[in-house]
């Protein structure tokens, strides 16, 4: 076994700690930002904690009374959830097949890096004719027609998460499966998909935190909460010429629950999926 001295073990125990702060400060000042009051908040020096926590604002955004901020919050938290949903289950219904057969088919590999060189274009670029795409098919302002837009983004990154992940499956596994009898549908079903169900659990985890923190097509093709995500309903939040600073950390609060809960259950399919491929017998 290889030795390690006390002060190498140390040294990156502090290092954890030190990136645990830099990543968990953020979320932490947040935290108390959406339970300080607004005095607190605009008080000099400023109080780290405060006097007195003030829960009140997680009870009016998570309120459903009409015509109030809390019915804007709830309407855009379940258009992000149905948004995100369908554009993450449309993206792996695409991205599986087709990852699959550019990963055994490497002649055809071009095209999947045609598809991601799309990446190398601005979304401004594309916002005219998507929009222009959208009006034709009456899909502006609508979960459906921004799902198909997600769809657009999510699919081609996706799909090389899918790849990489079905090289690291060896053929000859499948190969003797179809000796055996198994027709191709059959041995994608029972050998192929069961032992890429990391890198699949993996890529749509990835792709739900992509469709749920996107900003700049939500913002251009919705108006109203009949179609506005949680991104756009906390810009709102923040663009009146008072602003309480108090209530858009509490958004920010409730709008960061839920990837967190699907990574937390998703934790050890994620680090499986991250790592698959990174060695091989």
């Amino acid at each position: 076994m290889e030795r390690k001295s006390a002060a190498f073990t140390v040294f990156i125990y502090a290092c954890a700690a030190l990136l645990a702060v830099v990543i968990l400060a953020p979320i932490a000042w947040l935290f108390v930002m959406s339970i300080s009051p607004a005095a607190d908040l605009a008080a000099k020096p400023l109080r780290w904690w405060p006097q007195a926590a003030d829960f009140s604002r997680y009870q009016q955004l998570l309120s459903t009374a009409e015509n109030s901020a809390g019915a804007a919050f709830t309407a855009s938290l379940r258009n992000s959830l149905e948004v995100a949903g369908m554009a993450t289950v449309a993206a792996l219904l695409l991205a599986i097949p087709a990852g699959w057969a550019v990963s055994r088919t490497p002649s055809i590999g071009w095209s999947l890096s045609m598809v991601i060189a799309t990446y190398m274009l601005p979304p401004v670029a594309l916002a005219v004719p998507l929009y222009m795409g959208l009006s034709y098919l009456g899909l502006l302002n609508n979960v459906f027609g921004l799902a198909v837009v997600y769809l657009t983004i999510l699919a081609p990154f996706t799909t090389w998460l899918m790849k990489s992940g079905f090289d690291a499956i060896p053929r000859e596994i499948e190969a003797a499966a179809m000796i055996d009898g198994a027709g191709l549908f059959q041995t994608l079903r029972i050998i192929t998909l069961p032992l890429a169900a990391p890198v699949v659990a993996t890529s749509a985890l990835f792709a739900v935190l992509l469709a749920w923190d996107e900003f700049f097509y939500a913002l251009l093709f919705t108006s109203d909460q009949r179609a506005k995500t949680l991104t756009v309903a906390i810009a709102d939040l923040a663009g009146g010429r008072v602003s309480d600073y108090g209530l858009i950390a509490t958004a920010g609060v409730l709008a960061a629950l839920p990837p967190v809960l699907i990574g937390l259950v998703m934790q050890r399919a994620l680090i499986s999926g991250l790592t698959s491929g990174g060695v091989k017998g």
